[in-house]
């Protein structure tokens, strides 16, 4: 199963920024394209963002869109999720996951069978 480590969270006030990483170890990034999902507290996982495997096409939901930025660095196996301009409604456990890109155009964030969740990272804003 496939398997990727999230880090970099952490509290910041609103308005601020952070850069939340996620990193493969066993197997190589660039063949997969990468989605970033977030769950409140209380709430379901969403779907927020989307990059193509190469790097070349990303997609964003509306609600983060202009404000968060996906990244990758396939020499080093990891894909970043810039985010600013950060308000408490993004308060949220991150994850990523291995998707179908195909699927976020329309956010259905279509998530590989073969994927196994890990464990996300907390952001929180809060003042």
């Amino acid at each position: 199963q496939l398997q990727l480590v999230e880090s970099g969270g952490g509290l910041v006030q609103p308005g601020g920024s952070l850069r939340i990483s996620c990193a493969a170890s066993t197997f190589s990034l660039n063949l997969y394209a990468i989605g970033w999902f977030r769950q409140a507290p209380g709430k379901g996982r969403e779907g927020v963002a989307c990059i193509s495997g190469s790097g070349s096409s990303t997609t964003y939901e509306d609600s983060v869109k202009g404000r968060f930025t996906v990244s990758r660095d396939n020499a080093k196996n990891t894909v970043f999720l810039q985010m600013k301009s950060l308000k408490p409604e993004d308060t949220a456990v991150y994850y990523c996951a291995t998707v179908r890109f195909t699927s976020c155009a329309n956010s259905d964030y279509y998530v590989l069978p073969s994927y196994s969740w890990g464990q996300g990272t907390q952001v929180t804003v809060s003042s």
